[in-house]
């Protein structure tokens, strides 16, 4: 499943990955997977192979081949709706418009103006989801984008978006069903992303620190994530539950998130946006039909998540390795 993916590894500054990985993949193949995994592959093998004509990796991410047939275009939809629910996009691909739960690309439009000129490095994507920031990261330069999450769902939703690709981008865009723990120290990425995981975690520190680990000398650190005002000693550590969702362990000010990040070694850590994540950001649509931020908010005050927290604030930092 990961050939060519491993072969771009062992052509690639990163061949010293190979000492690991490929023993981690083929563990993983051997592991109990999701129930589901093998009708979403199936669903990805059945797709259509179409020659595209144009490509936009723009805010929507686009494929598309003018003489697609409607018989084409009804089995291309309904194979990628037994990938739902999409959150991460959106994206168009041959006539089939995927209107995911989450506009990553309002994300993308606040973090593209501050990361440099991405072109000719080697990025990683620490909890890429479905890869619609990989393909942006591409747009922006770079020659080889890597994304690791644990996320089964996500993969099968990558390999379909890449099915579409022509073969030179395809080449250019690599996922693994690893989480940041699973890396070994490769310290060799120009730029690493984490983007909607921090809070996820148990142990920041640690998982600043397994960031950095990553990153060669003088690479940078764009990393997204929940905040809340306050001063150096402000970290919220809620219930069972934030706006409904039950991992969430350390959302701090960003200012003890770039405390944080000094402890850990980073240098000239700066917060270069911060916002209140609004409605049109987050939200149901056909393609994930489940609740989303509305719900998670108070209804008669959308400044307070349901249980009474601040309503999700959300921040890009930057840091130098």
């Amino acid at each position: 499943m990961f050939k060519n993916d491993l072969i771009a590894v062992a052509q690639s500054p990163l061949s010293h990955w190979l000492t690991h990985l490929p023993q981690q993949l083929a563990q993983w193949e051997k592991q109990q997977q999701h129930g589901e995994l093998h009708k979403w592959l199936r669903c990805v093998a059945q797709l259509p192979t179409l020659e595209p004509e144009q490509v936009v990796l723009g805010d929507t991410v686009t494929v598309r081949s003018e003489n697609v047939s409607e018989g084409e275009q009804n089995r291309i939809r309904g194979l990628l709706q037994q990938l739902t629910p999409w959150r991460k996009g959106p994206f168009h691909l041959h006539g089939v418009d995927i209107d995911t739960e989450w506009r990553s690309d309002f994300k993308w439009q606040r973090v593209a103006p501050h990361i440099g000129d991405l072109s000719g490095q080697h990025v990683l994507d620490v909890g890429c989801g479905s890869g619609y920031h990989l393909w942006r990261m591409l747009e922006s330069g770079a020659e080889q984008v890597w994304g690791v999450d644990p996320g089964q769902l996500f993969m099968a939703q990558f390999m379909a978006v890449r099915h579409f690709m022509p073969q030179a981008l395809q080449q250019r865009a690599h996922w693994f069903p690893l989480g940041v723990e699973d890396l070994p120290e490769l310290k060799a990425f120009d730029t690493v992303f984490s983007m909607g995981v921090l809070y996820h975690r148990r142990s920041p520190i640690d998982f600043l620190t397994q960031l950095k680990a990553q990153l060669r000398t003088g690479g940078q650190l764009v990393l997204e994530t929940l905040v809340v005002e306050g001063d150096i000693n402000t970290v919220l550590v809620p219930g069972q539950t934030y706006a409904k969702m039950r991992n969430v362990w350390f959302i701090p000010s960003t200012a003890a998130l770039l405390h944080w990040l000094d402890r850990c070694g980073f240098k000239n850590a700066r917060v270069v946006d911060e916002n209140v994540t609004e409605l049109s950001e987050q939200r149901a649509t056909e393609w994930m039909t489940g609740q989303s931020l509305v719900d998670f908010l108070d209804p008669n005050d959308h400044s307070k998540s349901i249980e009474g927290y601040p309503a999700p604030r959300r921040a890009v930092v930057i840091a130098n390795n």
